[in-house]
């Protein structure tokens, strides 16, 4: 599988309507990939808070429109970061939206760790409280975005829920980068499975960016890694390197300690998350 993390640049300066069309074109140029990826809330910018309400969007809302359209042209599997969703019931979600090549919104996720400690996200938006897996069936995907990187809990539960690819947008900040390098590699060999963490570039509400999208195998080797400008990295993932790993390796079979049941698991649900 070919997959490609569109590492965008968040210029305050630029309009959200603007840069919507700009990562548009960008997926439509990506038509030799199978999986495409853009990071967290590129539209606003993931320390926008004082935008989140007024540029909250529905899941058919004008990102998720542009991005469908996108994916249906270059005929991929598109995981469009995340955007700040309005509920029905008018709460906010730090939601990621995936597309299938048809151009059919194939599942949502909503971000279930909140950064902020007592403010910005993580009093302004509600709690997702679904795993959720989805993506085609020979490389089944395991969403979670930026600050869920820091709790292996999740991962474990992707995992058993047969993720072989954990893909992770984010808006990271870069005075924290070691950290996102270190995690993605840990979350990568914990689960004996791929991680794909695409990150921003640029500021957001003038926090600085890490950049430094990162692909890591199974075995938690670093496969490519971008630096701290706009770029497209794309990396040939071979599936069944985690079946390798985990068989030559099985560590995941010995675990003993249990974990409580999720609130729920969906799989390609549309609506998951809505």
């Amino acid at each position: 599988m070919r997959a490609s993390l569109v590492q965008i640049d968040v210029d305050p300066d630029e309009s959200p309507e603007s840069r919507r069309g700009r990562a548009a074109a960008i997926v439509r140029t990506q038509s030799g990939s199978d999986l495409v990826v853009l990071p967290e809330l590129w539209t606003l910018g993931a320390f926008a808070y004082d935008s989140f309400v007024s540029g909250a969007e529905p899941l058919d809302g004008p990102t998720a429109r542009a991005m469908a359209a996108a994916a249906r042209d270059a005929g991929v599997w598109l995981h469009a970061g995340s955007i700040v969703e309005r509920a029905p019931d008018g709460t906010l979600y730090n939601t990621a939206l995936v597309f299938s090549p048809d151009g059919a919104l194939a599942s949502s996720y909503r971000k279930i760790h909140r950064f902020g400690f007592d403010e910005g996200e993580a009093v302004m938006m509600g709690a997702g409280e679904e795993v959720v897996t989805t993506g085609p069936p020979d490389a089944t995907l395991g969403l979670a975005i930026c600050y869920d990187l820091r709790f292996p809990e999740l991962f474990r539960l992707l995992t058993e829920a047969g993720a072989k690819v954990l893909v992770i947008p984010a808006g990271w900040p870069a005075r924290r980068r070691e950290h996102w390098r270190l995690l993605a590699r840990a979350r990568a060999v914990e689960s004996q499975a791929y991680v794909l963490g695409c990150c921003s570039t640029g500021t957001h509400a003038g926090v600085e960016q890490a950049g430094h999208s990162i692909v890591v195998d199974p075995w938690g080797e670093v496969l490519a890694e971008a630096g701290t400008a706009e770029e497209v990295l794309t990396v040939e993932l071979d599936l069944d390197r985690v079946t390798q790993v985990r068989t030559d390796l099985p560590v995941l079979r010995d675990r003993m300690l249990g974990l409580p049941e999720p609130a729920a698991r969906t799989r390609g649900n549309a609506t998951a998350g809505g």
